[in-house]
């Protein structure tokens, strides 16, 4: 049985079958010692259609388990995070599916309660510890308008009016570390997922998804695959690997590194994986799994393919040897006609 019975199942009957189903499916993943890529895309195919319509119980409950999960479904952990520091506070102390940006990230969205939180992970990167630091003290407040500012730029704004005034050199201090603080967070994030950013940024956007779509629309998957080794910098043999998986997981990560817009990736995907969108439900998933995919879990992702290629799935290894055998048994005869005419 599908996801898709599954949660059809759900919606059919009492709001406490999804309640029952949303922690039973999350129990179940946990249970298993290492998840593969499909059952991870499965899980959040299954649960994040059904999270708006669980209680605040069995959210809490799923963010317990998960916290202690170490392959837990990306997608689901940020959903997760974004809810109140009473039920995201596990993961932001615990789960390891969270980055060092995803956590600069929540401190400028949610401010001091999900801080303080993060503040008690172990191992927490000294700078986001100087960051809460920051944040705790009376004299930094936002200053910034928070639209235009990125999230470490809204978590930290020191106020060095009181400093002026003053000119003392220990007022002056807070305004001091609060800037250096913003300096290295700043150096924090440039890490090499930007290098791979940059080499990506390099094509037009334009380009890359004329070259994707109008790819994909031709029907022909040897095509689209080598658009896609060309635009990622991979080779055939990825690419084809992560466009022949049942699901369209992989892909969805791969347009997510490209900073695709919503609706483009979701055409592109459609032409590869027209199956997988059999009703709205079904488009609504993609377009919460691709929102809550940060691009640089999707870089990382990537850079994983570079270093070590998707392995071929046993369907299509099975069917070339199929095909090597059939051409070598065709050889074979050929060459027994030919003797038997000498």
């Amino acid at each position: 049985m599908s996801s898709s019975d599954f949660r059809q199942i759900a919606a059919r009957t009492e709001s406490g079958k999804a309640e029952r189903l949303f922690r039973a499916s999350v129990s179940a993943f946990c249970s298993l010692t290492r998840p593969s890529r499909r059952e991870i895309g499965q899980l959040e195919d299954l649960t994040l259609p059904l999270f708006d319509h669980v209680s605040v119980e069995s959210r809490r409950y799923v963010a317990a388990a998960l916290s202690e999960c170490e392959y837990a479904p990306a997608a689901l952990v940020r959903r997760l995070c974004e809810e109140p520091v009473d039920i995201a506070a596990p993961l932001l102390i615990r789960s390891r599916a969270v980055s060092d940006i995803d956590l600069i990230a929540l401190i400028g969205r949610h401010g001091l309660p999900h801080a303080r939180a993060i503040a008690r992970r172990k191992d927490l990167n000294p700078t986001i510890a100087d960051l809460i630091r920051a944040l705790e003290r009376p004299t930094l407040v936002r200053v910034r308008d928070p639209e235009t500012e990125n999230p470490a730029e809204q978590a930290i704004a020191p106020v060095k009016a009181e400093a002026a005034a003053s000119g003392t050199t220990k007022q002056q201090a807070p305004g001091i570390a609060a800037e250096d603080a913003r300096h290295r967070l700043r150096s924090m994030m440039r890490t090499g997922d930007q290098a791979l950013a940059a080499k990506v940024d390099a094509f037009s956007g334009a380009d890359i998804y004329v070259k994707l779509r109008e790819t994909a629309l031709t029907g022909n998957a040897a095509f689209f695959q080598t658009a896609l080794a060309d635009v990622l910098d991979i080779d055939f043999s990825t690419a084809r690997s992560l466009v022949a998986s049942q699901n369209y997981a992989s892909l969805l990560a791969a347009l997510r590194s490209l900073d695709l817009s919503e609706d483009r990736a979701f055409l592109i995907t459609v032409a590869v994986y027209p199956g997988q969108f059999p009703h709205p439900q079904a488009i609504r998933t993609f377009l919460d799994r691709y929102r809550l995919l940060h691009r640089d879990v999707a870089l990382q992702r990537v850079r994983g393919w570079k270093a070590e290629p998707v392995p071929t799935p046993v369907s299509e290894a099975a069917a070339a040897n199929s095909d090597s055998r059939k051409a070598s048994t065709g050889d074979d005869t050929t060459r027994l006609r030919a003797s038997s005419r000498k």
